[in-house]
């Protein structure tokens, strides 16, 4: 594989000190990573890097944070964070007053990503820059940006482990991209499925999804995505929103629609129902992952993680589009 560039420091991150103070209260060096996808990153950054410990902050199941709310522990593990590593692009807005009473270092890891515009966000309660998804990890290729945003970013705090950084990041890019084609989206749907993309694979490449977090993946696997419906706890879509859905659904022949793992399944399973009903056919609900959070996913690390979980989901819509 040709050797990968780590981009420069200055277009990737913001961070509060250029170097961190040494604190004689601590020994190595305290990570904090706000969220799972976030969490995979750093820990393939960081490897087995001596003294340095990585913490996952939110391990709670839930498909949305924008209603999540800082446990004591959580506040604890801030205060004694040295570094907070975020998704960012707002999806970590309830850690604003936080991160205001924090001294620790701030790795922005979406400052590097070239992020999806949606007007439709405008409004909606809960992600602070709301013009965009900030869901970029669905996309492989914008994770390895941001793998390379934590490698830079560490290496500039920790000079001493900073050959280190680079290299266990070097080592994770190459994993997901063994071929050198440039695509780590490629690779990992072929690894998945035997196709490059989903798109030459299945007869349906539209897709519905009952959770807005899926633009990126559509986008780097060849799919369409039809339609993205944001269902809050307790609340269902309209008689008019299923309406348009099931026309949907009849107008492009879908065989199946998606429900992220932690989301609502109530609004899918009217649908499915009325279209099974009104069509005679077999329909079907199928489940894609977010990994968002959750505790029995901290124990898994690294870009092997992510890549068992990305080809998880590849292999879930081949499955349920064929």
């Amino acid at each position: 594989m040709k050797k990968r560039l780590l981009t420069a420091l200055t277009a990737l991150v913001l961070l509060t000190s250029c170097t961190l103070k040494p604190s004689p209260e601590k020994e190595g060096l305290r990570v904090l990573a706000a969220t799972y996808p976030v969490y995979l990153f750093t820990t393939a950054v960081t490897g087995d890097t001596e003294g340095v410990e990585v913490e996952l902050l939110v391990n709670a199941q839930t498909s949305c944070l924008h209603d999540y709310t800082l446990t004591v522990d959580n506040m604890k593990a801030i205060e004694q964070a040295d570094v907070i590593v975020m998704n960012g692009a707002g999806l970590e807005d309830f850690l604003s007053a936080a991160l205001s009473a924090s001294e620790a270092a701030v790795i922005d890891c979406s400052e590097a990503v070239e992020l999806l515009y949606i007007p439709e966000y405008e409004g909606h309660e809960g992600h602070g820059r709301k013009e965009y998804d900030p869901h970029y990890w669905m996309d492989p290729n914008r994770a390895c940006q941001a793998v390379e945003t934590v490698a830079e970013a560490l290496a500039a705090l920790d000079e001493g482990h900073a050959q280190d950084y680079r290299a266990n990041a070097q080592a994770a890019l190459e994993s997901m991209d063994p071929d050198g084609l440039g695509s780590p989206a490629r690779y990992l749907c072929t690894l998945a499925t035997g196709q490059p993309s989903l798109s030459e694979l299945v007869s349906h490449p539209g897709f519905i999804t009952f959770h807005d977090g899926f633009q990126y993946f559509a986008q780097a696997f060849g799919l369409e995505l039809l339609k993205a419906i944001e269902e809050e706890e307790g609340a269902s879509a309209s008689a008019a929103e299923i309406e348009e859905i099931v026309k949907l659904i009849d107008q492009h022949d879908l065989p199946a629609i998606f429900v992220e793992k932690n989301g609502s399944w109530a609004t899918a399973e009217t649908i499915a129902g009325e279209v099974t009903d009104r069509f005679n056919i077999t329909f079907t609900i199928a489940q894609l992952d977010l990994f968002m959070s959750g505790t029995a996913l901290a124990e898994r690390r690294g870009m092997d993680a992510y890549t068992d979980l990305m080809v998880r989901n590849i292999q879930t819509v081949a499955r349920a589009l064929q």
